[in-house]
């Protein structure tokens, strides 16, 4: 009985040593804060807009010059010439294209040159070495000559199949029309062929023929293109074949452009 006492006595007096050794606070003496303060947290602003001018383009993600050039209602050959693209397959995402001359240019276009994909797919090229071409822009006619041909600008139909899909029903911005492979294509009023080829996604083997400096003409998924580049043709004049390239069956996906803008080509064909 007298160890347990003990024992319990021991106890006691550790407890109270204990007690009166609690640690003293600790104080920051050299005047920083215990805690450390919240990093300073940078402000993120938005990128401000590029602001373009009127004559200017601003190069996206899957542009050719070729597709640049229609939206604008111009050739892509004077389009490379504005530019000073002597190897325009190096356009690229952000790049800043003019696209209407300088009113104090009139000077006549350069070298042929390869127009390629801002993206890494390959497209039909023509050489770099080229010869030199007439300037390509089709100026309009005289006043003399438009009153010798007042139907100079009268578009007559490129096809003779049925409307598959209207104006408004076509990603493509013209309409569609029904044939067979190796059914003729006519050039729908007299122009000049400014392009011949398959640089714009979506249309296949195409042509563009340039009326005025106001309209122009788009024919697509032909199977085989009759003239070339550069080329003086007359309305009416056969210039391609119907074909499927880029479509799931033969058709003629045909545009009416003024300006670049699309147009509902049933608004200047005879008998809509």
């Amino acid at each position: 009985m007298i160890w347990k006492t003990a024992a319990m006595l021991l106890a006691a007096l550790a407890a109270g040593c204990a007690s009166e050794h609690t640690a003293a606070p600790v104080v920051d003496r050299t005047g920083r804060s215990a805690t450390p303060a919240p990093a300073a947290v940078a402000k993120v602003t938005a990128p401000t807009p590029r602001t373009l001018a009127e004559d200017q383009y601003e190069v996206k993600r899957g542009d050719t010059l070729y597709s640049i050039a229609l939206e604008h209602g111009v050739a892509y050959r004077d389009l490379a010439q504005w530019n000073s693209l002597d190897d325009p397959a190096k356009i690229r995402v952000g790049q800043l294209l003019r696209v209407k001359p300088e009113e104090a240019r009139d000077a006549p276009t350069g070298r042929g040159v390869v127009i390629g994909r801002v993206e890494p797919r390959p497209l039909e090229s023509r050489p770099l070495d080229a010869p030199a071409v007439a300037q390509s822009k089709l100026k309009p006619l005289p006043p003399t000559a438009a009153a010798a041909d007042p139907d100079a600008l009268k578009f007559i139909w490129p096809a003779k199949g049925k409307v598959v899909a209207a104006f408004e029903q076509t990603r493509g911005k013209g309409v569609d029309i029904d044939g067979r492979v190796g059914d003729p294509i006519l050039a729908s009023a007299k122009g000049k062929v400014t392009y011949v080829g398959a640089g714009i996604r979506g249309l296949g083997k195409l042509l563009i023929i340039q009326h005025s400096d106001e309209f122009l003409t788009v024919y697509a998924h032909t199977s085989q293109i009759l003239v070339k580049e550069q080329q003086v043709v007359e309305r009416g004049q056969k210039i391609a074949e119907i074909g499927t390239s880029d479509a799931d069956k033969p058709m003629l996906h045909f545009q009416i452009r003024k300006h670049g803008r699309p147009l509902d080509p049933k608004q200047y064909l005879p008998g809509s």
